[in-house]
């Protein structure tokens, strides 16, 4: 429970301690630290295992909290965003979030200029500079029926859901850092296969050998990756990046596309933008999404625009 007397115009901070290979609990006596002295008055509140984010931001919100900072990583950050949409679409708009990042890839840091070095964050929080983000949702199968899933920064099918798979498993034995993302793509590499898949984008059908669908309200994934290097996050539409059937050899070849944002430049490499996209499959195809491994198709992906309130430092484009 949150504290009774609590302020609700304060901030609640949700810390993942085992964000970052351990990072978030190690530094939060500095993070801690760094927020009192920028004159940031708050409830903290700790993780103790997957999906409790999700639980906790929930219950503030319950409880008319309305400013939540997360420390953590993208899944962390992905979990307290699915606790705010909980309470309804309509409560989320009054919502704001704001991130110290602690996780391993921090794509969503980078795409808001939200430094790795706490203070900065910190000082970014109490300078309050604030944007309407717009917000994804993926519908998914699970294996026991239809799902959803809100996502703050990318979302996608194939071969990256294969990558998130494997990079989570590093992750649960203790190894982090950037390469874990390059480590798990090359290894992912040696057993995916393309799958035959239907895409209907904003009502037009479309169907291909699929490599991987990748769908962003944001620009990053994947520790720097840039695969919808076009994405605007308050522009009302996803950028989808369809990857059709291409060879092993290519993708390792060319694997400096994903990086550079030259990505759409290949010429087995569609993008689109759009509301709304559907995609079935011959066989299924798992799903993910900020990094977060889900189901599987027949899976859909919209966008809610000016959802959610956020906190962002110098630089995005607005």
């Amino acid at each position: 429970m949150m504290s009774k007397n609590s302020d609700h115009s304060q901030w609640l901070v949700i810390v993942n301690p085992n964000a970052g290979n351990g990072k978030g609990k190690k530094e939060w006596d500095l993070i801690s630290r760094s927020l009192n002295e920028n004159g940031i008055i708050f409830d903290l509140k700790f993780t103790s295992g997957k999906g409790e984010a999700t639980h906790i931001a929930a219950q503030a919100i319950a409880e008319s909290i309305r400013k939540i900072i997360t420390v953590g990583g993208d899944g962390t950050l992905n979990e307290v965003l699915n606790g705010v949409f909980a309470s309804g679409e309509n409560i989320a708009s009054e919502v704001m979030l704001a991130l110290i990042p602690v996780g391993t890839g921090n794509d969503w840091g980078r795409m808001f200029a939200i430094p790795l070095d706490h203070e900065q964050a910190a000082r970014i929080i109490s300078e309050g500079k604030t944007m309407l983000l717009d917000v994804g949702l993926i519908t998914y199968n699970d294996g026991t029926g239809i799902k959803k899933r809100y996502f703050i920064n990318t979302a996608g099918l194939g071969f990256e859901s294969a990558v998130v798979k494997r990079t989570n498993l590093q992750k649960d034995k203790g190894r982090g850092g950037k390469l874990i993302y390059l480590y798990s793509l090359l290894l992912s590499l040696i057993t995916y296969k393309n799958t035959r898949a239907e895409l209907i984008i904003d009502g037009v059908k479309t169907s291909a050998n699929i490599f991987s669908v990748n769908v962003g309200n944001g620009i990053y994934c994947g520790g720097g990756m840039r695969q919808t290097p076009g994405a605007l996050p308050n522009d009302g539409l996803l950028d989808v990046t369809v990857i059709k059937d291409i060879g092993k050899l290519e993708i390792i070849r060319k694997l400096k596309i994903l990086y550079d944002g030259t990505i759409l430049s290949h010429p087995l490499i569609d993008g689109y933008k759009c509301k709304n996209l559907k995609v079935t499959s011959d066989s299924i195809i798992y799903t993910e999404a900020d990094g977060e491994s889900l189901g599987h198709t027949p899976a859909e992906f919209s966008i809610l625009p000016s959802a959610v309130n956020i906190i962002y430092g110098s630089g995005i484009i607005q």
